[in-house]
């Protein structure tokens, strides 16, 4: 076979690489560029892949280090039965498009991911490279994202977390029993391990010295994982126990949802249909309601599955109108977070505004509030939904109007 130019590994690679969707960051403040002195910056605004915490759109380079593996994870268009093109970079040709894309102001961070090649601990070494010829030959400041394999030696991935920004383990599965039958060169408990270690070398990293010094950062922008949605039977209150589980016990800034994709010459195990996207969706923002709302998984995904017409969070609104209507002006914090259009900061403003004055209708749009939704389970100054709460046709409010199938 021909030698591929580095213009065709790219279109491969980086093809290869769109299946991954942990490679959000909050952003980390470890290194700061505004000086003049070296490339790229992950201070101030933060980076993520999509939009960094002010709104702008921040881009990534997004690629493999090679989509050749040894692993026959059925769910994977990577695996070794595989019958994709492959393709694999050299280090030397990784750290050359990261520093060339920036200076052309392309990217202003890289996600790496990789294949597994010859062996867990050789492919993970070939990744710390690139990330450390990164960051001390090329002077690159700018946010680095390692996916970290889960099988390689401890020390490997304690210099991935000196070099990048944040590290990031894939769960893949919702159940180990799911793993085991579609992933069986991988060990859920080997990948809890591995999220272990790094939680404590990430703590141990926050301590000061004896003499009062802080030690080296390690992954200052967290860990994450990914899990794929619709590859196994899991309903959605087993994906949200897995990942309240993996908040709790690993300190994970983020667990990624991924719809599984068919892929070609696919494994008789898996679904020759999709789940719906906005299955996905609402996993995300139940997930939300799970780290910043105060709600438990029973309460959002007592059914098993999250109602795809409305989100979860009117879904539990509806479901405990007794709870309901509630008086903005007096209610505690705890309450007001369960109102349906009510968002974290709306509720920090309402309860910062009512120890002046009483609020009323037009004062909680002014701050930001969602009164389509949050009207009908509130009272404030000069409004009370009245009979609406209870109503019968509440839902249809919210819920998208029925849609005529097609026959063909």
């Amino acid at each position: 076979m021909a030698p591929r130019s580095l213009k065709e590994k790219l279109a491969i690679l980086s093809d290869a690489a769109k299946y991954d969707a942990s490679c959000a960051s909050s952003g980390g403040e470890r290194r700061d560029s505004r000086d003049g002195k070296g490339l790229g910056s992950s201070g101030g605004s933060g980076i993520c892949h999509a939009y960094a915490p002010d709104g702008r759109c921040i881009s990534l380079l997004k690629i493999l280090m090679t989509n050749f593996c040894i692993y026959d994870c059925a769910y994977c268009v990577n695996r070794v039965s595989s019958q994709v093109e492959r393709a694999r970079f050299s280090v030397e040709e990784v750290v050359s498009l990261t520093v060339e894309f920036y200076r052309r102001n392309y990217i202003e961070g890289l996600f790496l991911s990789s294949g597994i090649i010859r062996s867990p601990d050789d492919t993970m070494a070939d990744m710390v490279r690139i990330a450390r010829t990164l960051r001390e030959q090329e002077n690159f400041r700018g946010y680095i994202h390692l996916k970290t394999i889960p099988d390689a030696a401890p020390e490997l991935i304690d210099e991935a977390g000196k070099w990048a920004d944040r590290l990031s383990i894939n769960v893949e599965m919702p159940t180990e029993t799911a793993l085991a039958k579609l992933a069986p060169e991988k060990d859920a408990k080997g990948i809890r391990k591995t999220m272990a270690e790094v939680r404590l070398r990430r703590e141990a990293s926050r301590e000061k010295t004896y003499r009062g010094k802080r030690k080296a950062r390690f992954a200052p922008a967290g860990q994450s994982t990914q899990v794929i949605v619709g590859a196994d039977g899991a309903d959605d209150r087993a994906i949200l126990s897995q990942s309240s589980n993996l908040y709790a016990n690993y300190a994970l800034s983020r667990v990624y949802y991924s719809a599984f994709s068919p892929i070609p010459d696919s494994s008789k195990a898996l679904p020759l249909i999709r789940p719906p996207l906005m299955r996905e969706h609402r996993l995300y923002q139940a997930d939300w309601l799970l780290r910043f709302y105060g709600f438990e998984v029973g309460e959002i995904a007592s059914d098993g599955m999250l109602d795809l017409d409305i989100n979860p969070k009117l879904a539990w609104a509806l479901a405990n109108r007794a709870q309901f209507p509630v008086d903005v002006n007096r209610a505690p914090k705890e309450m007001l977070l369960r109102v349906p259009g009510f968002g974290t900061k709306s509720v920090q403003r309402l309860i910062a505004a009512r120890r002046h004055r009483t609020l009323r209708y037009e004062d909680l749009k002014a701050m930001g509030a969602v009164m389509k939704h949050a009207a009908p389970f509130i009272t404030a100054g000069g409004w009370s939904p009245r009979g609406l709460t209870d109503a019968a046709s509440l839902r249809d409010r919210f819920a998208p109007p029925p849609q005529q199938l097609s026959l063909f």
